[in-house]
């Protein structure tokens, strides 16, 4: 069905915008970028680092194309990003097969969460991500219930350090590739992790929104952005299906999306996070522009 928000001017906006990404060469879309800067963009570091011969060239890159940030970066690149004007909008840490639903898991977990969190303000770096982990026959609401119980004894922490924990929901129905989907892990429906969330009740532990994730679970992306949006941590985006390049072979249709979290009030980054099946540079300054609201 058509979008009832979207206005003939957006489908033809769109549509231009997008025929543009696609006949970009790699060149010409390494060439600067002028945004409305109203979507603060950011690239997932582990989706383009081999296309680049250096976290030098994707920094440049990243700034041409109108980036404030590379993300899931650890403290040791982050005075390369420095040197270019970039942040990290999210942190790394303690991956998401073991997960804070398993209390076996937690010294492991916790510890790391808490020296991402001292690093992360020290740097600047507004938030941390973190997972439930794996079902491993753990039921649903008991591993619910060890996250609430995990993520409290962290949330304190991170409201002293003004860093925001990121619970991050993936989808398990994509099983062609370890990175598209995650068979098996617990929170994978919105509803569950705004639940524990809200269970927790710190202003410094939210939802990592993975409009792609999301798409592939729950679907109504637009209404779950305006139910939730107090729990919005950090964004995340990619085509569906195949998490590839956000362009017209793919079913989620952005702009609507990116002005719905304007709406909202979401005022923290977006990060791009597709797997090229090209060049990824047009494929960035394609979703880039597209997202560009």
């Amino acid at each position: 069905m058509t979008d009832p928000t979207l206005s003939r001017r957006d489908v033809l906006a769109g549509a231009a915008a997008l025929a543009a990404g696609v006949a970009m060469s790699a060149t010409d879309a390494a060439e600067p970028t002028t945004l409305k800067g109203r979507i603060n963009h950011s690239l997932v570091y582990w989706c383009y680092k081999d296309h680049f011969p250096s976290l030098d060239a994707m920094c440049e890159t990243a700034k041409k194309l109108g980036c404030k940030s590379i993300e899931i970066t650890t403290a040791d690149q982050w005075q390369t990003m420095k040197k270019y004007g970039l942040t990290c909008a999210i942190a790394p840490s303690h991956g998401f097969v073991k997960g804070l639903n398993n209390p076996k898991y937690w010294d492991e977990c916790l510890t790391l969460l808490r020296q991402r969190i001292e690093e992360s303000a020290a740097f600047g770096c507004p938030n941390v991500i973190t997972f439930t982990g794996m079902r491993e026959d753990i039921p649903d609401d008991v591993g619910a219930k060890n996250c609430v119980a995990a993520l409290k004894k962290i949330a304190g922490f991170a409201e002293e350090k003004k860093v925001t924990l990121c619970l991050e929901m993936l989808n398990t129905r994509a099983s062609d590739h370890p990175m598209k989907g995650h068979p098996g892990y617990q929170g994978d429906h919105t509803d569950y992790c705004i639940d524990i969330l809200k269970q927790v009740g710190s202003p410094r532990v939210k939802l990592l929104f993975d409009i792609y994730h999301v798409q592939i679970m729950d679907g109504d992306v637009i209404r779950r952005i305006r139910q939730h949006k107090e729990w919005l941590g950090h964004i995340h985006t990619a085509g569906n299906p195949g998490r590839a390049e956000m362009d017209d072979t793919q079913e989620i249709h952005y702009p609507p999306i990116m002005r719905a979290l304007l709406e909202v009030g979401y005022t923290g980054y977006v990060g791009h996070e597709f797997i090229p099946t090209r060049d990824c540079v047009p494929g960035l300054k394609e979703a880039i522009t597209w997202c560009d609201v």
